[in-house]
């Protein structure tokens, strides 16, 4: 938290002090006007002269009118800095994270990304907005109005005084009490935005197996879990305000009792009394915004700390110097290094354990041919492009794109080389062109060609306003079938070195799945395909076939050589296409 005040609020000291003087002069005109108000009662008034009463009338009203213009002056600066700090640091948070590795991502959790974007960073402006605003004022009136209680009547005063130190005591306490609840409250809300993310997500799915009322059950249960946190963070700050009334209370009480014995005894005036009786509220109500401002603060502290958690987060993948013969052999690489990805005995884990999620894993591909990967779920296919593309670093062994290690690729570079659609890949709320070229500089010409290699354009051309027609979030206008083209003219826009199909044609039927292979062999013969399939017609006709098991490669060749070398393979040929599969074998 200290760390985000330094870093956002130090631009805007200056403002912020401009802001807190005349929130200073503003609170010192409010604490003038009861002072003035006992003036003119014990000492104007028994003069009879009506001259006077007019002039300290005005001169009050005059005080109020600087109360209430220095006010609200100073509330719009304090909240034109939080809002501008807030933005900033919402950039700054948002930034970062879209620089995290995928590491990281796991780590934080999607779910509490969001929330640390929305919840924290609304806590953090209301503390920013607040302290401005409470801050200054709140103990300007306390102390101010302390100090003029003691010109009034010091007797009285000190009465008052000795009920503050209990506050103070009261105060601190609950506040250390309430900001572990309040951490461990934003953890329990992080994972009811990842429930609630869920079920939205999958609404569809939900309704169709009808299981809404298994769902709901399941979101009592951690809307449950929320409440009843913030119940119980709530009830420990709920102590400030009741204790803060009853000893205050007791206080003006005491303060009552003593002024009245003081004015029988010919001590006090009557006016004095009143104006105590006055900067007692005015004390009450500082005592109480600065409770109140103590609860704001425990949130922001809370919500500060786990926003500066993924801030001060660094890149975890560095790229790595290449030596000088490396760096003398990076121009010349595309006529001398002829393969384009190499697999040197690679391992890896997400959960770095034991039992690997990819084992000792070799392979050579050339420029050019097309590799096809196949396996049953959860066999590391998604694992290997992941580790491809250097979305998570290897454990053990080697990657070499181009003859190059990936690590030492800047991520711009090495990206741009890829043209890829992930399995179960996002479509924007955008147009279908927008969709194509994702923010890159591609002309008309280059989205044309890919819709037409996609096969996108027969139905891009059967939509009212073609190409430019609106989609909706995660293409929900759009066929199963139709999504994929739109997300396969997007991966081939840029005419990528590598193209990338992890089970990018599922929903695709035969004849079209065929007729887009034979598109990207004739338009992109030089360019390295790697297709990730469920289905063996897929990929019968790549150079190369991977086929994988428990995170291990248990066959590796073409079509006729795993029919003969690999059981497992021959077992999926002939559930998908037959005795005849293995004809001639």
């Amino acid at each position: 938290m200290k760390q985000i005040v330094i870093r956002y609020l130090k631009p805007y000291c200056p403002r912020m002090g401009v802001g807190f003087l005349i929130k200073f002069w503003g609170t010192i005109m409010d604490l003038c006007i009861p002072y003035i108000l006992a003036y003119i009662i014990d000492s104007v008034i028994p003069k009879q002269q009506k001259s006077l009463v007019l002039l300290w009338g005005f001169f009050m009203i005059f005080c109020s009118v600087l109360a209430v213009t220095f006010n609200i002056i100073a509330n719009r600066m304090a909240s034109k800095v939080a809002s501008d700090a807030t933005e900033l640091i919402r950039h700054d948070l948002f930034s970062n994270i879209m620089y995290l590795s995928n590491r990281q991502t796991d780590f934080f959790t999607k779910p509490s990304l969001i929330s640390r974007m929305t919840t924290d960073t609304y806590n953090l402006h209301q503390m920013i907005g607040r302290v401005q605003r409470l801050g200054v004022r709140a103990p300007i009136l306390l102390i101010g109005g302390i100090c003029v209680t003691f010109t009034l009547d010091p007797a009285m005063a000190c009465v008052l005084v000795a009920v503050l130190p209990l506050l103070g005591i009261i105060t601190v306490y609950v506040s250390r009490k309430s900001i572990p609840m309040y951490i461990v409250l934003q953890e329990a809300s992080d994972r009811f935005v990842r429930m609630v993310r869920e079920d939205i997500a999958g609404i569809r799915v939900i309704k169709a197996l009808s299981k809404t009322d298994y769902e709901t059950e399941k979101f009592r249960a951690i809307n449950k879990e929320v409440v009843e946190r913030e119940r119980k963070s709530g009830m420990v700050m709920a102590i400030i305000d009741p204790a803060m009334n009853i000893l205050l209370n007791l206080g003006l009480v005491c303060v009552i009792f003593v002024g009245a014995l003081r004015v029988n005894g010919g001590n006090c005036e009557v006016g004095k009394i009143l104006a105590f009786t006055t900067y007692f509220t005015i004390i009450l109500n500082a005592m109480l915004s600065i409770s109140k401002m103590f609860t704001i603060l425990s949130k922001a502290i809370a919500s500060g700390n786990r926003i500066w958690q993924v801030l001060e987060t660094k890149e975890d993948m560095q790229v790595l110097e290449m030596k000088e013969d490396q760096q003398t052999s990076k121009a010349k690489e595309d006529i001398q290094t002829p393969e384009e990805i190499v697999f040197e005995h690679v391992s890896f884990s997400y959960l770095k354990q034991k039992d690997a999620d990819i084992r000792d894993l070799s392979f050579r591909i050339k420029r050019g041919e097309t590799l096809g990967i196949i396996g049953e779920i959860g066999s590391g296919k998604s694992t290997i492009i992941n580790l491809m593309m250097r979305m998570y670093d290897a454990d053990q062994g080697r990657i070499l794109i181009s003859g190059r290690d990936v690590r030492t690729y800047k991520p711009e570079e090495l990206k741009s080389r890829f043209g890829v659609v992930f399995q179960n890949d996002t479509i924007f709320e955008d147009t279908i062109a927008g969709n194509v070229t994702l923010g890159r500089e591609l002309d008309e010409t280059q989205v044309q060609e890919a819709l037409l290699y996609a096969r996108a354009r027969e139905f891009v051309e059967d939509r009212t306003d073609r190409e430019e027609e609106a989609l909706n979030i995660k293409g929900a206008n759009l066929s199963g079938g139709q999504k994929q083209r739109v997300l396969i003219a997007r991966a081939l826009a840029a005419k990528p070195r590598i193209l990338i199909l992890d089970d990018s044609s599922s929903a695709l039927d035969y004849k079209t799945d065929a007729a887009l292979r034979k598109g990207i062999r004739e338009h992109f013969a030089g360019t390295t395909l790697v297709i990730v399939a469920q289905r063996i017609s897929s990929i019968l006709n790549a150079d190369h076939i991977l086929v994988m098991e428990d995170g291990k490669a248990i066959g590796y060749g073409t079509h006729e050589e795993l029919l003969r070398s690999c059981a497992v393979y021959r077992e999926i040929g002939k559930s998908q296409m037959g005795e005849e599969v293995t004809a001639g074998v």
